[in-house]
């Protein structure tokens, strides 16, 4: 059975703000609704590696291993500064602008996915977080840390969308002005770029 105590924590770290929810925010302001939801998508579908990571015990290696820990780390790094770098340009893909073109469903999914995939503290996170409400049931673990982790997902997922939504709703308002625009790309910018120094001083 599924504890309240999990529910509640699961959503307060889904709810907290990150990479995820600042790259959802972008899409959902830069490009509208159907691109929020799918950065959602991505940024959800990218939990599943760690969690398998974590239900097979692979986080321990991660979280022992200083040189896999670095490489993982250090792409995520690349990655987080390669968006802002992209929210910047004028012409870039995670740009605010009027007249952005839409862009597939499908690469928006995946630079979500990415986010979450090349941060290798997520893994060791559901090893933290997880095990605190399993039955302490060897024989039922696997089951329901896979249960358990896909209780976090659909909530990460819902709470990613009503995000985007939020941010496609306040588009119209903002795109009004130039100047908002500007603004608006320039902290993402500087909220991705953030994002990647603290996650290059990330100890495993």
């Amino acid at each position: 059975m599924i504890s309240l105590q999990f529910l509640i924590t699961a959503i307060v770290v889904c709810i907290a703000p990150g990479t995820g929810v600042i790259y959802t925010l972008a899409l959902g302001l830069g490009q509208g609704r159907r691109a929020a939801i799918a950065a959602a998508a991505g940024c959800t579908f990218g939990i599943v590696p760690h969690l398998a990571a974590a239900t097979l015990g692979l986080a321990a290696l991660l979280h022992t291993s200083a040189l896999l820990f670095q490489i993982v780390k250090f792409a995520g790094v690349a990655y987080l500064l390669y968006l802002a770098w992209q929210a910047l340009k004028s012409d870039g893909a995670l740009a605010i602008r009027p007249d952005a073109t839409p862009q597939a469903a499908f690469k928006i999914a995946r630079r979500g996915a990415l986010i979450n995939i090349l941060n290798p503290k997520l893994s060791i996170f559901f090893l933290a977080l997880l095990p605190p409400f399993l039955s302490g049931n060897p024989a039922t673990a696997t089951a329901e840390m896979v249960l358990l982790g896909g209780i976090f997902m659909a909530l990460t997922f819902v709470i990613f969308v009503l995000y985007g939504v939020f941010a496609a709703f306040a588009r119209d308002w903002l795109l009004q002005s130039e100047t908002v625009m500007k603004w608006l790309s320039r902290s993402f910018a500087g909220i991705f770029a953030a994002l990647g120094l603290r996650l290059a001083f990330e100890k495993a």
